[in-house]
């Protein structure tokens, strides 16, 4: 199985959900979303394929927006109001907030 994380390895949620996909022996693209953000457009297309809005996307300290457009350019624009981790398998995209979320991608 592949899977595609947006990894801060700082985080501890994100490390257990990376352990996770590894413990199942998912093949793991890291992504350092940080230092290699994802664009507006795979930021839509990451969220809709989660079937979450993308202002459920932005971390609960980013600054409030009125719009999922508005959420989508601030994520774009400053990667760190992105929640994390953004895992991404075959079976779909979730935020692994827990980390045990992962599990329904396995």
């Amino acid at each position: 199985m592949n899977a595609t994380i947006l990894h801060n390895p700082r985080c501890s949620k994100s490390r257990e959900a990376l352990a996770l996909l590894h413990d199942a022996g998912a093949q793991v693209t890291v992504v350092d979303y940080l230092g290699n953000p994802p664009s507006r457009d795979e930021l839509a297309r990451l969220c809709a394929r989660a079937g979450l809005a993308p202002r459920a996307a932005l971390r609960k300290d980013a600054p409030a927006v009125a719009t999922d457009d508005a959420a989508l350019d601030l994520m774009a624009r400053d990667p760190a109001t992105i929640e994390r981790p953004f895992v991404e398998t075959a079976k779909g995209a979730v935020i692994a907030r827990p980390a045990d979320r992962v599990r329904d991608l396995l």
